[in-house]
């Protein structure tokens, strides 16, 4: 993820400016809602990596390399969007969309801005794949590609201030990497055991 985050610096001017924040580097941004930056091109990004990564599991199952992968995908972005959630009720900043300042933490519970779920989610759901199969095929490196886009779309769209999409992506990966390492997905033990199996394995 350092990849990510040193193109991320690159990408939004006056990174390294002084700013305010936990780390002094939130600052705004000028506000852009169009082109690839739109909010409904990040929401397709979101909905479509769930439903995909979702719809993968179910079908190949836990046995199936990818279908186990796909699970732990699934593990993953639902702990770190349950602690994106508990970590934005307990810091209650607001948003770049509603104040300029930066250091508005403790807001109440309209302000949910520190840190962004979508970014969390999203690292979270690449991950096991980085994991899994990035020391064989180098080029699944490249879905860091998605929540650095996301990253970088949450801020232009004045959703998120620089430290919240840094701290989204931390938590992503760090939950992915503990969902890659477990003994076995853990989600899909609660499931009934055609869903284990996948659909794919169960017609063969």
């Amino acid at each position: 993820m350092h990849v990510a985050f040193a193109a991320l610096c690159l990408l939004l001017p006056g990174w390294a400016a002084a700013g305010g924040g936990p780390f002094g580097i939130d600052h705004m941004v000028h506000y852009d809602d169009s082109g690839i930056w739109k909010r409904s091109n990040q929401q397709i990004l979101l909905y479509g990596t769930i439903i995909g990564i979702g719809a993968s599991a179910v079908w190949y199952g836990e046995d199936d390399t990818f279908g186990n992968t796909a699970w732990r995908s699934v593990d993953a972005m639902a702990v770190s969007a349950a602690s994106a959630q508990l970590l934005k009720w307990t810091f209650q900043r607001e948003r770049p969309s509603q104040t300029t300042d930066p250091n508005k933490f403790f807001q109440g519970w309209h302000a949910q801005s520190f840190p962004s779920g979508e970014v969390a989610t999203i690292t979270a759901a690449v991950t096991p794949f980085m994991v899994t199969y990035g020391h064989d095929h180098p080029s699944v490196y490249l879905l860091t590609l998605l929540p650095l886009y996301d990253a970088v779309a949450r801020v232009k769209t004045h959703g998120h201030w620089q430290s919240d999409v840094l701290v989204g992506a931390a938590l992503g990966a760090g939950v992915g990497i503990w969902a890659s390492r477990r003994d076995s997905p853990w989600i899909v033990s609660f499931l009934p055991k055609g869903v284990q199996v996948g659909y794919v394995h169960k017609w063969d």
